[in-house]
């Protein structure tokens, strides 16, 4: 059952004329540790496509420096997500997004992908996993706020309507999701950083947890071993236990700022600017 009072102003906001400030209720106070693994896995998802993940190997930036490279693009999508699209500071993570990417040949339907899971992974990671769903009014904001995003990073034909970008989600995932080595590479360089938050005795189990918690399609696409089916059921109810224990909570009074947050990377604080490669 939701909690009294942010739900309330949700639904009595326009999910497209408000659709920031909606994002921002629902990412920095209902669910942000919810968005954050969902966007964890989202990205992840995106290494499933050769064309993504051959590009991320050429880089060289997920191998060398994997959490400089989480803590940019963690920063980047907080920045965005925290402030606004329209902010002085979410236009100045845009710009640098946009500059980073730059340098790179990439297509036009990659980056509308990428886009797509933005939007998606979130709404499915907390319809599976989160102590509400989410109302009607989020799921069109998240909708409304990565579109306008996309378009001020020049991606061109995104679907007008929440149902056809799910259904380019699905198609494109269906046409190019395979197997092939630099997938591999960069999902084990993820799966590498993951298990490196927590004391090395541990890494195993959360190298398996990570497998336990992705679909077939991603295993095949990885090349990881599947999950036994004790932990294909554990991990994901000790995921579920989680959240509706977080869900007895009482209702969080201050906003979860990960773009205030001190990184590894960035002990002394970031400058958007300089965000990224060099």
């Amino acid at each position: 059952m939701a909690r009294p009072g942010v739900l309330d102003e949700i639904a009595a906001l326009d999910p497209v004329a408000d659709h920031e400030r909606i994002v921002f209720l629902t990412t920095c106070y209902e669910f942000p540790f919810d968005i954050t693994r969902a966007l964890e896995f989202a990205l992840f998802r995106t290494y499933c496509v050769p064309s993504i993940s051959a590009l991320l190997a050429r880089t060289g930036e997920f191998e060398a420096r994997p959490q400089k490279r989480y803590d940019d693009t963690d920063i980047i999508i907080s920045e965005i997500l925290e402030h606004g699209h329209t902010s002085p500071r979410g236009r100045r993570a845009i710009a640098r997004m946009n500059q980073i990417h730059g340098r790179f040949a990439i297509s036009n339907e990659d980056f509308l992908y990428v886009l797509s899971t933005f939007v998606f992974e979130p709404i499915r990671w907390i319809d599976r996993f989160g102590w509400r769903r989410l109302s009607d009014a989020e799921r069109f904001a998240m909708f409304h706020f990565w579109r306008k995003v996309g378009q001020a990073m020049n991606i061109a034909d995104i679907p007008d309507g929440y149902d056809a970008f799910e259904r380019f989600n699905h198609a494109y995932e269906r046409e190019h999701f395979r197997f092939k080595e630099t997938n591999r590479r960069i999902g084990a360089a993820t799966v590498a950083l993951f298990a490196g938050w927590f004391p090395r005795l541990f890494a195993p189990l959360v190298r398996r947890s990570v497998y336990a918690l992705l679909d077939d399609p991603l295993i095949e696409a990885f090349g990881f071993p599947r999950a036994s089916p004790f932990m294909r059921w554990a991990v994901p109810g000790l995921v579920r236990l989680r959240s509706r224990l977080a869900g007895l909570l009482p209702q969080r009074r201050v906003a979860r700022m990960r773009s205030e947050m001190t990184r590894p990377s960035y002990p002394e604080g970031h400058t958007i600017e300089r965000l990224g490669p060099p």
